[in-house]
């Protein structure tokens, strides 16, 4: 898994930044501090911007018999709470997003790919954001599933089709496992009633998926995406389209554009789209659900 690194005037920026450039959830991500931000004289001078380095979590092929060989053998697994563990990696502390006043406004995070080297106390964020992985330096643990991700795609497929069975519609669900991301299609005829209106039914059948999984993996099941009919690439593609149209009109204006608030995956296609075009730049704005992306000159 890649990890990104972002920065921010506050820790909640910099991790907003890294959700927007991932396209994923909070829930999905795991990150370490590698910088804190710093207030310089009068709040300008000497100032300097919060850094963390990010990653989609990685998830564990291994069946349970191996895990607990594996584990009778010395490896110590995270644990689970807000508590601290005695794991190799040593007594890191944790960091998590600050109350709500951090990161309202403008997010000035700046994005950059690269492994990110450093010290900094590290945070991961887990399921609900109740467990946290003891971290030092780039040393990560991973959240590992005691259930197969085969069977939880299993279980995911089965609880779509008996969803959307309940519609009437004469669809079908179909799982497959794509980079330890579990996908569901649903395919049939006239399905726009599972779509919703700018996909807000998908979006939760979505989250209903996920919810039954994670509650038999103890919250730490696999990502899950699910899309009917095609729906979610044409999104995708219609929303590259828009973006480029939208970048040729900052350029000719040389004003900047904002889009409609939209989920973290949306944003990230008008991030990749936009990062494509010379001359333009993208900055994400505000909190979610409300959070949207801005173009602007470069």
């Amino acid at each position: 898994m890649e990890w990104v690194e972002t920065t921010g005037r506050t820790i909640a920026e910099a991790l907003d930044a890294a959700l927007d450039e991932l396209g994923v959830n909070e829930e999905d991500v795991e990150y370490e501090v590698l910088e804190e931000p710093k207030s310089g004289f009068l709040g300008r001078l000497g100032s300097s911007e919060g850094r963390i380095r990010a990653r989609v979590k990685p998830i564990s092929r291994e069946k349970p018999g191996e895990r607990q060989r594996r584990n009778r053998g010395g490896s110590s697994r995270p644990s689970k709470g807000g508590g601290s563990g005695n794991g190799s990696n040593g007594g890191g502390n944790s960091s998590a997003r600050q109350g709500s006043g951090e990161g309202a406004g403008t997010s000035s995070g700046r994005r950059r790919r690269g492994s990110g080297s450093g010290g900094g106390n590290g945070g991961s964020r887990s399921q609900g954001g109740n467990a946290r992985q003891e971290q030092q330096g780039s040393n990560v643990d991973t959240i590992e599933s005691d259930v197969p991700i085969e069977e939880q795609a299993a279980a995911a497929e089965r609880f779509t089709q008996g969803l959307v069975d309940a519609f009437d519609l004469g669809a079908q669900a179909k799982s497959v496992i794509d980079d330890d991301v579990v996908v569901v299609d649903v395919t049939g005829e006239n399905l726009g009633l599972l779509v919703g209106p700018k996909g807000a039914t998908l979006q939760a059948i979505e989250e209903l998926v996920r919810t039954v999984v994670q509650r038999q993996t103890d919250g730490h099941g696999v990502r899950i995406h699910v899309d009917v009919a095609g729906y979610r690439a044409k999104r995708r593609a219609a929303l590259a389209d828009f973006t480029r149209n939208l970048a040729e009109k900052v350029l000719e204006t040389g004003k900047a554009q904002a889009l409609e608030p939209m989920s973290a995956s949306d944003r990230k296609v008008v991030h990749d789209t936009a990062g494509e075009i010379d001359g333009i730049s993208t900055v994400s704005e505000g909190e979610d659900p409300r959070r949207r992306v801005v173009l602007g000159p470069a």
